[in-house]
């Protein structure tokens, strides 16, 4: 294919195939993507509609497997450059015909030599596409070039042929080889570059597809064997060595070792990996060794899925591109049309011979005006866009998506999990009269047998520290207000000012003085005494993920408005805005109330994308202009998103706004030098 009308065309065959519902072709990735029924329509079906269309297909390919397909840029490079030499060679001859003087013919006899083979092998390609569609009783791009060099190479045939006959009235007949075979020359080299900027704009997917690897090693009865990735199955054992790629999706089993999982996530630090954690295909793993279950395997691990999703969108059309689609298609008949005008007036009106002067402007219409570039003025920048989003771990799900996000100028926050890492952890101890170690484990060994999330925090928190932990007796927790149990013989507590005042603790002014500036943070504090006596207090947050901050100060320098939304209360809120550096929150609102607000916000002009992670962020993802998961949250919410930030890291969000911006410019910079020069 070569310009947006071969585009049209080839998906009107191919829609026409009975049983095909819908197909989508994409000039940039040579590629059309087709949803069929299977049993009505088959692939020899659609094949047989593409060539008798007048294309060629070249492979088939199946859904997400970055297969590569032919390069064309190696025969453009070749025609391209003997057509070229021969324009170079002729222009030459022409500027100095003394050099043919002492030829027994007259030197047009060499122009029309050269010119020929040109004509014929060189620009073969643009007469077999413009044949095709006049079958079809439509034109394209090829349409204009096909006929305005062969007006240019006929009338100077015609020329050189009766140069001495009475047609030409005594006068010079000139030649117009020159012409015709630099015209060919220069759109060959246009295509050329044309071709070569399409191979690398699919440059990621195939550099994705190519990062899995080829084999993997398989506890099969016991023996250690190396299989192909292919024969790989769900529940597989498989070992990592060091340095090796990871071969499917799975869970550590045994072992323990650092992953690089940048070409996922685009986060360069590697990430720990030991029993029980999540590993993904095509990750590099480092110094350790360690063997995982395999739980996805083939077409379904995280990297098809991203391979896949990628392919999707830059397959899909963003509205201008469909503008661009519909422009082509009176675009061609249009410029024929004037060009016969031309010839027409420049007969009837031009200097004798008028028809030279005719078939010269006629051919200049024919050539000027025609804008090759036209059909790959959006889909190449969409291909390099949503490619460089998934390289920084940005997977932009379509064209209208990367369009509507450079309009984006709210953007909308979920606190938990998205600001924040969505579990509590311990922000701070007060223990002036035992010691931090001393208090953290008292609470730890009677939040051992609790399952609230406060509580596991502290857990987790001597576990770090490596605090040997007691044993409780008569364990109770106490809803709403904390837990107490008995260390041996001495009774112990944990909670909130409430408990301490039901069980007859006096809180220190000092303590309680403290408990509220962590409330003031946005800390939740927990009390903590034993034997009858107040010990300490115990702050726990949720806290801010550290790339959270960049990212609301990489969104404010592109200028966008940040919003935070969540269901906690708002001095817990707002704490965390001021250390994101957001200043508007909306706080206590439930999932309703969120997908509430952000219509609120279109409806008053405003463009909104929503980022989070929860099921509850799911009826807001789904009601913003562009819906932006957080890809380690949940299911539900990655499927009402246009994005997914794959490795979690919020400042994706401002990689999304800022991409969309930049493809938007290209994208009218290009539509302005096909249209505008003309």
């Amino acid at each position: 294919m070569t310009c947006a009308a071969c585009v049209s065309h080839v998906e009107r065959a191919l829609t026409e195939v009975e049983g095909v519902a819908g197909a989508s072709v994409n000039l940039a990735a040579e590629r059309a993507t087709v949803e069929y029924v299977p049993g009505v329509a088959a692939i020899s079906d659609m094949r047989y509609a593409v060539e008798d269309a007048g294309y060629s297909v070249a492979a088939v390919i199946g859904e997400g497997d970055g297969s590569d397909y032919p390069s064309e840029t190696g025969g453009l490079k070749a025609k391209c450059a003997v057509s070229l030499a021969v324009s170079a060679a002729i222009m030459a001859l022409m500027a100095f015909p003394a050099v043919l003087d002492g030829l027994p013919f007259r030197m047009e006899f060499v122009l029309w030599a050269l010119a020929t083979p040109v004509q014929i092998w060189a620009a073969r390609g643009f007469y077999a596409s413009a044949w095709s569609a006049a079958k079809r009783f439509t034109s394209n791009m090829n349409t204009l070039i096909a006929v305005g060099t062969s007006v240019a190479y006929g009338y100077s045939a015609f020329a050189v042929v009766f140069a001495d006959s009475a047609l030409f009235d005594g006068r010079a007949a000139h030649t117009y080889f020159d012409a015709s075979t630099a015209i060919i020359g220069l759109t060959l080299f246009g295509r050329f570059l044309e071709a070569r900027a399409k191979r690398r704009a699919s440059d990621t997917v195939r550099a994705l597809a190519n990062l899995r690897p080829e084999s993997a090693r398989v506890v099969r009865d016991g023996a250690h064997v190396d299989v192909p990735i292919e024969d790989i199955a769900v529940g597989d054992t498989i070992l990592v060595r060091p340095g090796e790629r990871v071969s499917a999706d799975g869970v550590v089993t045994s072992g323990a070792s650092s992953v690089d999982e940048s070409m996922l996530t685009g986060e360069s630090a590697p990430v720990e990996k030991r029993e029980g954690s999540e590993v993904y295909a095509a990750t590099v793993n480092g110094g350790g060794a360690f063997a995982f279950a395999a739980t996805r395997v083939g077409r379904d691990t995280t990297l098809s899925g991203i391979i896949r999703l990628v392919e999707e969108a830059q397959g899909s059309k963003a509205p201008i591109q469909r503008l661009a689609d519909a422009v082509s298609a009176w675009f061609v008949p249009a410029v024929i049309i004037i060009a016969a005008a031309v010839f027409a007036f420049w007969l009837a009106l031009g200097p004798a011979p008028s028809y030279a002067a005719a078939a010269l402007a006629a051919v200049a219409v024919l050539i000027i005006a025609c804008p090759c570039a036209m059909g790959l003025a959006t889909p190449t920048a969409i291909m390099v866009a949503t490619g460089k989003g998934a390289e920084f771990g940005a997977i932009i799900r379509s064209a209208e998506t990367l369009e509507t996000a450079h309009r984006v100028d709210v953007v909308a926050l979920d606190k938990t999990g998205t600001l924040t890492r969505g579990r509590p952890t311990v922000a701070a101890v007060y223990a002036p009269r035992v010691g931090e170690d001393a208090l953290t484990a008292l609470a730890a060994s009677v939040e051992r047998s609790s399952e609230h999330p406060l509580g596991a925090a502290i857990v987790e928190r001597a576990a770090e520290r490596g605090l040997a932990l007691r044993d409780a007796a008569d364990f109770r927790a106490i809803p709403g207000a904390g837990a107490v149990a008995n260390l041996g013989e001495t009774p112990a507590a944990i909670g909130n000012a409430r408990l301490m005042g039901d069980l007859g603790i006096q809180i220190p002014a000092d303590m309680r003085r403290w408990a509220e500036r962590a409330s003031a943070d946005g800390a939740a504090s927990a009390f903590v005494a034993s034997g009858g006596e107040a010990l300490g207090a115990i702050a726990i947050s949720d806290v801010l993920e550290p790339q959270s901050a960049a990212a609301v100060a990489a969104l404010n320098r592109l200028g966008v408005e940040v919003v935070m939304l969540t269901g906690d209360n708002a001095l817990a809120a707002s704490a965390i805005a001021e250390r994101a550096g957001i200043d508007r929150v909306e706080a206590e609102l439930l999932p309703s109330d969120k997908a509430d607000f952000v219509e609120r916000l279109q409806a008053a002009g405003k463009t909104v994308a929503m980022v989070g992670d929860g099921v509850n962020d799911a009826p807001a993802l789904a009601r913003a202009d562009v819906g932006i998961a957080i890809g380690t949250g949940a299911d539900v919410a990655m499927e009402s998103a246009d994005v997914t930030l794959a490795g979690g890291d919020l400042r994706g969000a401002a990689t999304v706004i800022a991409l969309s911006r930049a493809a938007m410019r290209v994208i009218r910079q290009n539509l302005f030098w096909a249209f505008g020069y003309n």
